[in-house]
């Protein structure tokens, strides 16, 4: 069932027709390589972080939208803590909790965004976005099979024209969505 209240509000398009921005990835890799942590200064309330709206958060994990989203609907989840690597700096049973929680997020998200497949990877690097974060990616249905996976997710072969609005109104769903479905799925 999906929440969205009209094609306005969430386009459902083929990447090719949503993707009309260029990405500046030169840009991208200076703020990444010489900013502060991205993920710490959205959990300190830092100013600049419009895009990145909060659609879930507890004591231990934090759920924002994707700044630069290659795909309607791509969220990213992290735990609190500044932890870097995805196995190594978790104990067991805080990364079992962090992946219910990656799962609890992605079904929200395909209850919301129409996906005809959802994709789940960590990403960073120790030389830059190094706080631990999962992405949620739903592939829009219709997508062509060359313009899916690693195309899909890749900044480079642009990202969807996004507002502050549109991430206000997307994530205002998702937390709806969320609120809905209620505990542990």
């Amino acid at each position: 069932m999906s929440l969205c209240s009209s094609d306005e509000d969430l386009p459902v398009l083929a990447p090719e027709a949503e993707r009309k921005e260029a990405f500046d990835l030169a840009g991208y890799v200076q703020r990444a390589k010489s900013g502060p942590c991205f993920i710490c200064a959205i959990l300190a309330g830092a100013p600049g972080y419009d895009f990145e709206q909060i659609v879930f958060e507890d004591e231990h994990h934090i759920a924002f939208l994707d700044r630069y989203p290659t795909m309607p609907g791509k969220v990213l989840v992290a735990p609190k803590a500044h932890v870097e690597h995805v196995v190594r700096d978790l104990k067991e049973e805080a990364y079992l909790q962090l992946m219910r929680t990656v799962r609890r997020i992605a079904l929200v998200v395909e209850a919301v965004v129409p996906s005809e497949r959802t994709y789940l990877l960590s990403l960073g690097s120790q030389q830059g976005n190094s706080h631990l974060h999962w992405h949620i990616a739903p592939l829009p249905p219709g997508t062509p099979y060359a313009e899916q996976q690693y195309h899909a997710l890749m900044t480079e072969n642009g990202v969807i024209p996004w507002s502050a609005q549109r991430a206000f109104d997307l994530a205002e769903r998702l937390r709806a969505a969320l609120a809905e479905a209620g505990g542990d799925e």
